[in-house]
């Protein structure tokens, strides 16, 4: 009773104070002043793949007669110096990132599962990615522990200093735990300028479980991108939240050059058109293109790949409404020639250096020429031949009669070193993976039905596996899908292929769990496990220290 005496004292006296106040001057009322707009940038990468170094081929860029033309630039050194650079234009700024920052790395990033590029990114301050398909290489488990830090629970610590995990936050909107109906990281990240919140959504493209390790992913689930978002606005609206970009591991392909968009086609256009009208902008990957397009009138972009290009967005926050009034972003090169070494990366890069130097260098043997992995109009390029081959050298003993190769495992052409040497680190490049091979046995025609799912169901045109030696058959693309494989054409060692006859085929344990969409060879029977696939190519190259280049008539496509 007596805190409510009190209590009503003290509001008393306010009224009585307030009473006495002195009345204010009279004249014009100033109408008070509008708070101005607050400029924030964004700066975003996407698909580093952990080139810590300065990838060999760079970008390719169109000069002024129109033609594409390399020029040096990527590499975590000056990666780190451009994102300093514009980060220093603007006080209000924020590093982020769509997805594959790891996976399919280089081996000096890959032999320490890329604790390296962990921490590289972290030093420049990155604060959040979404998660790609190929953070999940190795699996979810350890995914979450390159978040988290700690040792590899089969390798150990082997870095020159405790992992403590990454400094900044994966985030996986669409990756749901099954199980707990949990997503495996945060759905989004929000970073506040000036007192005005801006939402990060992070996810994944729908289709990972189709293009990594079946076991990578089991028990999890990938929903769908547009959907995903869509329920989340509400959500981060009823926080107060009406800025918002999304992160997203899909993306599309240009016709143009870096900083363009004409003719963009591919899963992000769809993507885009569906999502809610409150989302701001959108910064995309996967493809390995760069852009910078207007989609449905939102700025859309994507920054090519290896920390070849930064994308500097710029946006303009409305104090009122807290939502963005307007976005323009630039695809910053990060040439070598006009950026310097950030001195903290090159000594992290250093540091791992010293400690692999004795497997990245080691010399595996000689080749006659350098082999490109481009393709012809049928499928067939001279690597993806010799990688077949050599798998199927490497797996005889399990019977095999035959081998297949799915393209997207073959991430670099091998060059002709100057010394003529070939270094493990130059197969790595090409291999990274690291998958063991399995020979299973499947049917003349099953493997004819294996051979039409190169175009079942998909989005890409087409994923047309190399094949080894020996073996041969023909396609249309005027046929139907699921009937482009000419009956009667496959051929093995120039006889034609029994449909009921058992084949001894050889694949690498992606395709063996019916990765890159081919379920079917998830049928096969009586598997054996073999070697990994990087040494089985260091095996073949060193029985053929002349190799070349060899004819691309193993695949026939009519039309």
């Amino acid at each position: 009773m007596r805190h409510s005496l009190a209590l009503s004292s003290i509001v008393t006296l306010a009224a009585l104070l307030a009473g006495c106040a002195t009345p204010p001057a009279q004249g014009p009322t100033a109408a008070p002043a509008a708070a101005a707009p607050v400029k924030v940038k964004v700066l975003a990468i996407n698909d580093f793949h952990g080139n810590l170094k300065t990838p060999s081929g760079g970008i390719r860029v169109r000069d002024a007669e129109g033609r594409l033309t390399p020029v040096p630039a990527g590499g975590a050194e000056y990666l780190a110096s451009a994102v300093a650079e514009l980060r220093a234009k603007n006080p209000n700024h924020i590093f982020v990132a769509a997805g594959d920052l790891i996976g399919a790395s280089p081996l000096l990033s890959a032999v320490f599962r890329d604790e390296p590029t962990i921490e590289a990114l972290s030093l420049m301050g990155l604060e959040a990615s979404a998660v790609g398909n190929h953070e999940f290489d190795k699996g979810a488990a350890e995914l979450v522990r390159l978040q988290r830090g700690g040792c590899n629970d089969t390798d150990g610590c082997k870095g020159p200093q405790p992992f403590k995990g990454a400094q900044y936050q994966y985030l996986a909107a669409s990756t749901v735990n099954i199980q707990t109906g949990q997503t495996l990281f945060p759905a989004y990240h929000i970073k506040s300028f000036q007192g005005i919140p801006v939402a990060f959504i992070g996810l994944t493209l729908k289709g990972t479980p189709e293009i990594v390790v079946p076991a990578g992913v089991a028990g999890l689930r990938f929903d769908d991108e547009a959907e995903t978002v869509n329920r989340l606005v509400p959500e981060l609206q009823r926080q107060g939240v009406q800025a918002i970009v999304v992160l997203i591991h899909e993306g599309g392909v240009p016709t143009g050059d870096y900083n363009e968009c004409p003719g963009i086609s591919g899963p992000i256009v769809d993507i885009v058109k569906r999502l809610d009208k409150a989302v701001d902008a959108v910064i995309s990957g996967h493809t390995h293109r760069a852009y910078n397009c207007r989609i449905d009138g939102r700025l859309v972009t994507s920054g090519d790949k290896y920390g070849t290009i930064v994308t500097e967005m710029d946006l303009v926050l409305d104090p009122a409404t807290r939502d963005v009034t307007s976005a323009s972003a630039n695809n910053v090169i990060v040439r070598t020639a006009s950026f310097a070494k950030e001195p903290r990366l090159t000594a992290l890069i250093a540091q791992y250096e010293a400690l692999s130097v004795k497997l990245t260098q080691r010399v595996v043997g000689r080749i006659g020429a350098g082999i490109p992995r481009e393709g012809n109009a049928a499928g067939e390029s001279p690597l993806g031949q010799i990688i077949a081959d050599a798998q199927l050298a490497a797996t005889r003993r399990a019977g095999a009669q035959l081998a297949l190769m799915n393209p997207g495992g073959i991430r670099a052409a091998l060059p002709l070193p100057a010394d003529g040497q070939l270094r493990y680190e130059d197969l790595f490049s090409v291999q990274p993976f690291y998958n063991n091979l399995v020979t299973l046995t499947l049917t003349g025609a099953q493997l004819q039905q294996v051979l039409e799912q190169q175009w079942a169901g998909r989005t890409d045109g087409g994923r047309v596996l190399h094949v080894s030696q020996g073996f041969a058959y023909s396609w249309d693309s005027a046929r139907p899908i699921g009937q482009r494989v000419l009956p009667g054409s496959l051929r093995l060692d120039g006889q034609p292929v029994d449909p009921a006859t058992p084949l001894r085929v050889t694949v690498n344990a992606f395709l063996a769990g019916g990765g890159d969409s081919f379920p079917l060879l998830k049928e096969g029977k009586d598997a054996v496990t073999g070697i990994m696939d990087v040494d089985a190519l260091e095996l073949y190259v060193k029985a053929n220290p002349t190799l070349a280049p060899g004819p691309l008539n193993r695949i026939t496509r009519l039309n």
